[in-house]
């Protein structure tokens, strides 16, 4: 850490925060008889880690393309499984048949006065040693249809739903046209999906340099941003709706699966959409005529922006070969010695699309670590008291693949057995990061005490509470953070693979990462290298270890509690302010709202810029009705009461029946009919957002339906969520109290 005024100050908190939250360690779900003989597994544990090993294992595992279905893909998989069963696992591959199309053709032109032919391909670099090898993926958005369009060109921004209001006030229409949106500001399926709701006939998506490139910092292999020939691919499946293989939703895709058809397949859009570099990009901006961008489009490419459209047309033609490759997941099991029936399930992906040292490897190289550590306890005597199963998921990005299909294919079992699923993914230099099932959160903080930060030398807790206080925005909100120790977890959206445990079966999740320190533009390119990754990411590969000790802490904590470490009340406190944040939202979206529509009828809708006198005003808005929120608040009184009480309750009662009926306490908050318009996702409190996709959306059903200004709708929701609020206090009262 370098000596800057930043760090600095960083450090002065750091002293600050570790005083205050220095305190006696309770370990939740532990009497205070057996609390010291955890820690001291869990030094044993951390004895087994080592961050060379770690380093070693990124290396290999990233050494050649390894996406879905390939031959190195299928090597990886046996490999991790060889490693599990070395580690004293039991130990086996389950493949499913999957949906998997990867690109017979690729093309993109421009004709008019200087024709353009796209490059649509990332160089090899000497600096980076596997930038040059055979089996790459092409630069290519999964999922995009077949398609051969022409047509003139608009730029969209960020192509989110305000963008396309702006073009309208514009009189610009993207119907019959193909866009051109900037990565970035929501995950990248939304934009071909807005697209395509206002009729454009194909999508190109590109990285700004303003925002993934040279504004940022020398780029690659100089510096870790993205240069000017790198592509981020990804896919583009509306996961929205639903993840995992699109042709058979809600079942597992098992080689004798009931199979849709691909044009019944609901998450799968209908325009061509292609992926390109801000090299690619800069012909067909710099041709567009029409009125200049508004300054918060303008990226940082050196020339004007204009919105479009341009005289030159633009050529986009795609063909996929749409077949069904197998999906190769690893599940590695230890038999709990007690209660061999209730299983902590740890995971994280193993497939990139290309070399994926970040994305995921280095997060499986930390999850096989905890796994070879928990492995020599065990040769040393120790058995978990639950069952530990440990998977690495295959096909997760492309769609969440492997883990939706294995937990369609198990999900009553799994309901019955899965006391929790923990999560990581790429992992890299600088702070814990944390999301997942509030009742959790207490457990989160205790096992963020408990862990040194490998580079301030104080707990993983006080350096992001610290980091938390130094980027508060005001003098008062400092002191506010400065004044905690303890932090808040934050919410799952999506995007990784606990989706399917959370939101479709209602498993408690948790998911982990560190970064912070480590930014670049390698995602989802060939230079997700090692090469990379040792510079820019995690040199010392040391935060690799703290993820191990961070994951591998909470899959010992929950292993072996007495009571499951389950905290209600936190449950009850975030969902609480939820729904404070709704009322707010209302209350404010209702006052906008008529100061708006007096500013239009006044004429006073904007101001005098060169770009606004293209601007037709906007529509006046329909007023914001009464919104009865009381159902909603009535169900959290009484989740209040119920709560305090229960957190009040002090006896350990250690029987399998009793932690059962704690872990599938969540279950109560699901909706059998699920959320409107995609009822695979049945979670009445955490969901992707329907226009955010990665992004969280807390108590989605109310909260989209106030955003989208579809009041009954609201109305609704708010009864459905307050019955499951109201179901899962019946249920604590019951059987808790």
């Amino acid at each position: 850490m370098t000596n800057s005024p930043f760090n600095r100050l960083l450090t002065a908190i750091l002293l600050f925060s570790s005083l205050a939250s220095a305190q006696q360690k309770k370990l939740s779900g532990f009497p205070d008889s057996l609390a010291n003989r955890q820690l001291k597994l869990e030094e044993q544990f951390d004895q087994h880690l080592s961050s060379a090993n770690i380093g070693a294992t990124i290396k290999e595992l990233s050494s050649q393309p390894h996406h879905i279905s390939s031959a190195r893909g299928k090597a990886v998989a046996e490999e991790i499984r060889r490693r599990f069963i070395s580690y004293g696992w039991d130990a086996s591959l389950v493949t499913y048949q999957v949906l998997f199309p990867i690109p017979q053709e690729r093309v993109l032109e421009m004709g008019g006065a200087k024709p353009y032919k796209a490059v649509l391909k990332e160089p090899a670099l000497p600096e980076d040693a596997t930038s040059g090898q055979d089996g790459q993926l092409p630069t290519y958005n999964c999922w995009s249809p077949d398609g051969d369009v022409r047509g003139e060109l608009v730029f969209v921004n960020y192509g989110l739903p305000e963008d396309y209001d702006y073009l309208d006030r514009l009189g610009i229409s993207v119907k019959g046209k193909i866009v051109i949106a900037k990565y970035g500001r929501s995950w990248r399926g939304i934009k071909p999906k807005v697209a395509q709701e206002h009729g454009a006939i194909g999508c190109l998506i590109y990285s700004d340099p303003k925002d993934d490139g040279y504004v940022s910092g020398d780029v690659y292999p100089k510096g870790a941003f993205k240069n000017e020939y790198g592509v981020q691919r990804g896919s583009i499946m509306d996961m929205v709706i639903y993840p995992g293989d699109p042709l058979t939703p809600n079942i597992g895709a098992t080689a004798d699966a009931k199979r849709i058809s691909r044009e019944e397949a609901t998450n799968l859009l209908k325009i061509p959409v292609l992926p390109i570099s801000y090299h690619d990009a800069a012909p067909l901006l710099q041709s567009l005529q029409g009125p200049v961008a508004p300054e918060e489009w303008r990226g940082g490419l050196p020339f004007t922006y204009h919105v479009g459209p341009g005289n030159a047309p633009v050529h986009l033609k795609l063909k996929f070969d749409w077949q069904i490759r197998p999906c190769n997941n690893v599940v590695a099991t230890l038999k709990g010695s007690e209660f061999p029936d209730q299983w902590v399930v740890r995971g994280n992906h193993h497939d990139a699309w290309v070399n994926g040292a970040a994305d995921p490897i280095s997060g499986m190289a930390a999850l096989l670590e905890e796994a070879k550590a928990i492995g020599e306890l065990v040769k040393q005597g120790y058995r978990p008291r639950r069952t530990l199963v440990y998977c690495a998921w295959d096909g997760e990005e492309p769609g969440l693949l492997g883990s939706t299909e294995w937990v369609e294919d198990h999900a009553k079992e799994l309901q019955e057995k899965a006391v929790v699923y923990i999560n990581s993914d790429n992992n890299g230099r600088g702070f814990m990061n944390a999301s997942g099932s509030h009742a959790l959160e207490t457990l989160v903080n205790e096992v963020g005490r408990d862990i040194t930060d490998p580079q301030t030398k104080v707990s993983i807790l006080d350096r992001r509470l610290a980091a938390d206080a130094m980027r508060a925005a005001t003098p008062k909100l400092k002191k506010e953070k400065l004044a905690r120790q303890t932090i808040n977890i934050n919410a799952m959206g999506s995007g990784s693979d606990y989706s399917s445990f959370l939101q479709h079966l209602g498993v408690p999740s948790l998911d982990y990462g560190f970064g912070g320190e480590d930014a670049g533009g390698e995602y989802h390119s060939i230079y997700d290298s090692f090469d990379d990754y040792r510079r820019f990411k995690d040199p010392t590969f040391d935060y690799g270890v703290a993820l191990s000790k961070t994951a591998g802490h909470t899959v010992l904590r929950i292993a072996n509690a007495v009571n499951l470490p389950f905290d209600f009340r936190k449950l009850y406190e975030t969902v609480n302010t939820y729904a404070t944040e709704l009322q707010e939202m209302t209350n404010n979206l209702r006052e906008n709202t008529a100061v708006e529509n007096q500013m239009i009828a006044g004429h006073k809708y904007e101001l005098a810029t060169d770009t606004a006198k293209h601007l037709a005003p906007p529509s006046m808005k329909d007023a914001v009705p009464y919104i009865d929120f009381s159902p909603l608040q009535n169900a959290l009184a009484g989740l209040d009461t119920i709560t305090q009480r229960l957190s009040s309750k002090k006896q350990i009662v250690n029987t399998a029946a009793v932690n059962k009926l704690i872990y599938q306490a969540e279950q109560q908050l699901l909706n059998d009919g699920g959320l409107p318009n995609r009822a695979w996702y049945k979670h009445t409190l955490y969901a992707p957002g329907f226009y955010t996709g990665y992004g969280v959306k807390t108590i989605p059903g109310v909260r989209e339906a106030i955003e989208q200004r579809r009041w009954k709708e609201a109305d609704e929701q708010i009864k459905i969520v307050a019955a499951a609020i109201e179901r899962l206090s019946k249920y604590l009262q019951t059987n808790l109290l």
